[in-house]
């Protein structure tokens, strides 16, 4: 489903929860609850800072900051440390 899809399909939505005070108050304490999870998720980001994030780590292997691994079990091992 597009984003515009979605976009309609939740206009359409609130135009019915809008006439009933209780589904307005469920609608905005599942709304809190979602914007609250977003906030404290430190994996979400926008495409921008997703990008912002990959120019950093190319920059930073072309200064040999990068990890190099000879195998798996290697690669695996310092990820288990972590």
């Amino acid at each position: 489903m597009t984003a515009i899809q979605l976009n309609a399909e939740i206009l359409r939505n609130m135009s019915i929860i809008a006439e009933d005070e209780h589904l307005l108050r469920r609608v905005a304490k599942y709304l809190r609850k979602v914007v609250a999870e977003k906030k404290s998720d430190p994996t979400l980001m926008t495409k921008e800072e997703f990008f912002a994030r990959v120019d950093e780590a190319r920059e930073e292997i072309r200064q040999g900051k990068g990890k190099r691994f000879s195998n798996p079990e290697e690669m695996n091992a310092w990820l288990n440390s972590l």
